[in-house]
């Protein structure tokens, strides 16, 4: 377990230390949309980008890890809107809360993370559910949560998807597999760049992600639907915290552990190393990110944001733990 320890606290410490910048204002919070952006436009896409170059494609796009992955996240995602919608908490945000229930910080911290602990071995798994997560979760997630909307649900989806597609973390892993696939050689600078922007790509992300759930949970930097003069919202209560955060550290890993080993009772040619990838991956706290897009669609973005932090704060030992449940040995 100690050896565990050694290769996840530097990860959360960092997180801890984005968190703390911001809010003794050490780091501006006028810098933090533009450290989000050199992370999300740059440097995790030139990580991605070296990931996918040199994973071979049948374990960046494994059909039985994505059919298990995307079934898990579509049981989490119903299941946590079933139980929290109410009169209460309208769809969109029980739609924004299952999202964070079912979407895994896999970019900004599962890639390096399970890389550390698994090896370069684990990169195709995390790739394949930062694909899922993308395009068929966060998806279906702002389609339900805009549902209500013009046009209604098809409209939403078509929006939804539309957004996932201008994202750039996808792309960077198709690149990356068809410049595998090609053998396509970059001039030496060109590589070196895209090396120095992968290198800084895990501690600034996750510098960055401490930085982003201060400015989520700052009562300044919170948006509201309205401007009418109201006063601000107040704090989330627990009970519509904590269920979530169960969920995504503890039913969401379960989830997939059990719908893996049913795969492979049947004979879907998942390996058990491939599990252990993808359950670890489900057991990851909840992607910061989403608190930006909750306030971008006007959701209640302290919950989502309370949701992120208690899952951030709790997965340092939740997910540990069940890096030793596995009887993971870091690398190196």
């Amino acid at each position: 377990m100690s050896a565990i320890f050694a290769v996840t606290l530097p990860f959360f410490a960092l997180v801890l230390c984005g968190y703390l910048a911001a809010q003794r204002h050490v780091l501006p919070a006028s810098a933090i949309p533009g450290l989000n952006a050199f992370v999300l436009f740059f440097a995790l896409p030139c990580l991605l980008f070296r990931f996918g170059q040199s994973t071979p494609l049948l374990q960046l796009l494994n059909p039985a890890v994505l059919g298990v992955y995307v079934l898990a996240a579509l049981v989490i995602v119903f299941f946590t809107i079933a139980i929290t919608l109410s009169t209460q908490l309208g769809m969109k945000d029980a739609a924004f809360g299952a999202l964070v229930a079912a979407f895994p910080n896999s970019g900004f911290m599962g890639v390096p993370l399970l890389v550390a602990l698994l090896g370069q071995a684990a990169a195709g798994p995390v790739i394949c559910t930062v694909l899922a997560d993308m395009l068929v979760t966060s998806s279906l997630c702002l389609g339900l949560a805009q549902a209500g909307g013009a046009g209604g649900g098809r409209a939403a989806g078509v929006r939804a998807l539309r957004g996932a597609l201008s994202n750039p973390l996808p792309w960077a892993i198709v690149l990356g597999a068809a410049a595998g696939v090609t053998q396509l050689q970059f001039p030496a600078p060109v590589q070196t760049i895209v090396k120095m922007l992968a290198d800084a790509a895990s501690p600034v992300a996750l510098f960055t992600i401490g930085a982003v759930l201060w400015r989520s949970r700052d009562p300044a930097h919170r948006s509201t639907d309205v401007d009418d003069g109201s006063p601000p919202p107040v704090a989330t209560p627990l009970r519509q915290v904590a269920p979530v955060a169960a969920i995504k550290l503890l039913l969401h890993p379960l989830l997939v552990l059990l719908l893996g080993a049913g795969a492979r009772k049947v004979g879907v040619p998942l390996g058990s190393f491939e599990l252990m990838a993808l359950t670890l991956t489900a057991a990851l706290p909840s992607a910061s990110n989403v608190s930006l897009l909750a306030e971008r669609y006007g959701a209640d973005n302290g919950r989502v944001a309370r949701i992120i932090m208690a899952s951030t704060a709790l997965a340092f030992v939740s997910f540990s733990a069940a890096a030793w449940l596995f009887g993971v040995k870091p690398q190196g």
